[in-house]
């Protein structure tokens, strides 16, 4: 698409970058993003503030504060309720205060399938880049991944929400804290874990100089992800992600079955690259952040000519 050059568009939508970035002036930078989903979950309030969290998370991954929103309504009229339609609205305000931003307004359309989401503005003096890692950095993640797997289960009636609580109440925590209290840590690349998995993310922060080296054994899952995975309800998404990713793999642990590694997650958790001799205590802050499950899964390595991802 051509489009004319503008000296002050720092990212656009040619890279793999959470945001746009727009240059205001020398120390202030405009972050832009949006995202909508289709429900993850029976409760509409849940849901709300679930597509929130997920559109919000964008601005945190790259080291900004959420200043705006506008509301993304698709509203499916004939199978759900004028009430259950401002429980979403009402869940999504609830997580827009959290965040300290406003709400301007928004768009609502009729459509056959309910959606909700968020246009999102931020404002970061500083950013940070998703494949800008260093050889010999340690990757932190901060929320388990399997989110795709238990909402699945859900929606095929195989989990009760008591079953899924753990990751539901994951999904609904904001990752405005850890992008808080990382702001005080040479972090060297960042990126939230959504849509492509944990690979997929993952591949998108390697850069023609490194590669990555994942510890499996360290990787945390959702409680009750494995009765899922055994239940067989993995998502079309994720079967795509490992489609498409798996070329770029190399499993050296032999593991049977990997799909939960490319499993497709919403509001999923900030994964943090920087100097392993830092790592540790930012780690710790985390956990004591509300990050309970947050852990080092591996390191940056210098890139490989047979994969660009090592299971290890």
């Amino acid at each position: 698409m051509h489009r004319p050059k503008n000296k002050d568009v720092i990212i656009d939508f040619e890279g793999n970058e959470d945001c746009g970035v727009y240059r205001i002036d020398d120390k202030t930078m405009l972050l832009q993003s949006v995202d909508v989903i289709t429900p993850v979950v029976d409760d509409p309030y849940l849901f709300g503030k679930i597509a929130a969290c997920n559109a919000l998370s964008d601005i945190f991954a790259m080291g900004g504060e959420a200043k705006t929103a506008l509301n993304i309504l698709m509203w499916d009229k004939e199978h759900v309720s004028k009430q259950a339609l401002q429980e979403i609205l009402r869940g999504g305000m609830e997580k827009i205060i959290e965040s300290d931003a406003s709400l301007l307004g928004g768009h609502t359309i009729v459509d056959r399938e309910q959606k909700y989401g968020l246009s999102v503005g931020g404002l970061a003096s500083k950013i940070w880049r998703n494949n800008t890692a260093n050889i010999g950095d340690v990757i932190i993640l901060c929320k388990p991944i399997g989110s795709g797997l238990i909402t699945t289960a859900l929606k095929q009636g195989k989990m009760q929400d008591l079953d899924a609580k753990e990751c539901l109440d994951s999904m609904e925590r904001l990752n405005l804290y850890a992008s808080r209290v990382a702001q005080d840590y040479p972090i060297s690349a960042c990126t939230d874990i959504t849509g492509f998995g944990l690979i997929g993310h993952l591949y998108e922060m390697c850069n023609n100089k490194t590669a990555i080296a994942l510890n499996v054994s360290e990787i945390p899952f959702f409680e009750n992800m494995d009765r899922a995975l055994k239940e067989g309800c993995v998502s079309g998404g994720s079967k795509n992600n490992q489609k498409y990713f798996q070329k770029f793999v190399k499993n050296e642990a032999n593991i049977q079955d990997d799909i939960a590694l490319y499993d497709a997650q919403t509001s999923g958790g900030i994964v943090f690259a920087l100097p392993k001799e830092k790592a540790k205590n930012l780690l710790n802050i985390l956990k004591k952040s509300g990050y309970e499950r947050a852990s080092i899964i591996g390191d940056f390595i210098p890139s490989r000519d047979d994969c660009k991802i090592v299971l290890g």
